[in-house]
């Protein structure tokens, strides 16, 4: 047997193994072909070098502080749900950092393992802590529901021709580097492994959840998206190209609202 068809077996029985894992709040049935704690481990060394590479305001920074409380209220409110809902998995090894680069890119991210960038580009549009709620919740939603994990596994069977992230790492390094900071919305091709729409709306659901309970009005949430896409200009922001159509998401925001509400205790 070739090591090739070796691999496509290995990737094969992964998926089968992972193919029970659901998504919290939604019940999506999910698949991912890589260990998550392989991508914790490689989130730490990416996460490292972007940081190098775009310095961090500093601690005192009073938008730090701000991003940082506000990260640490929605960790601690998605960490409650999770308990609550028999799937505290879903964040088991993560050691929540939050920082803010002077970039005027309206953007944010959340690794695995809970390793969160915000922009200072996007803080003019979030206006208030609510806002800035909406934007911090939907994407630490991201890393909860592996949603990179799902494009860093389509980018391995496509780019990686069915190699394990492991072999692809060793093999072609830069390669591998160049398809994680993809996929989570890092880099300079994001067309290639961009999140589907169905990650987005998911995202967008389970931030509404997140930021409730954290005591942020998620009634926010559509008033900011819309916000979002007014100042898109010709070309929408980097967060926006590949989310669902402004009509759509408000929506579906509205519609999802009522059970939003039921965990918002000001």
């Amino acid at each position: 047997m070739s090591v090739g068809t070796k691999a496509i077996g290995f990737l094969i029985a992964l998926c089968v193994l992972e193919a029970c894992a659901t998504v919290p709040i939604t019940g999506r049935r999910q698949m991912n072909l890589v260990g998550e704690g392989e991508m914790m481990a490689m989130a730490d060394t990416q996460y490292g070098q972007f940081l190098v590479e775009n310095q961090p305001l500093p601690d005192g920074n009073a938008d730090v502080q701000r991003v940082r409380t506000i990260g640490n209220r929605l960790a601690q409110a998605a960490t409650t749900y999770l308990n609550d809902n028999a799937a505290s998995n879903r964040v088991a090894g993560f050691d929540w950092q939050f920082n803010v680069v002077n970039d005027p890119t309206v953007n944010a991210w959340c690794m695995p393992g809970g390793k969160v960038v915000v922009y200072t580009g996007i803080l003019p549009v979030t206006q208030s802590d609510a806002g800035l709620a909406v934007v911090m919740g939907h994407e630490i939603a991201h890393a909860i529901a592996r949603h990179g994990n799902e494009r860093m596994s389509n980018g391995l069977l496509v780019q990686g021709a069915g190699m394990t992230l492991e072999v692809l790492t060793q093999q072609k390094p830069s390669l591998a580097g160049d398809l994680f900071l993809q996929s989570f919305g890092i880099g300079s091709e994001l067309g290639m492994l961009a999140y589907s729409r169905k990650h987005e709306s998911e995202a967008d659901k389970m931030g509404l959840i997140f930021m409730a309970m954290a005591g942020y009005d998620p009634r926010e949430a559509p008033i900011f998206w819309e916000r979002m896409s007014a100042g898109g200009g010709a070309a929408p922001p980097e967060i926006l190209s590949t989310h669902p159509s402004d009509e759509t998401r408000v929506h579906d925001l509205e519609a999802y609202m009522p059970e939003a509400l039921k965990y918002y205790k000001p």
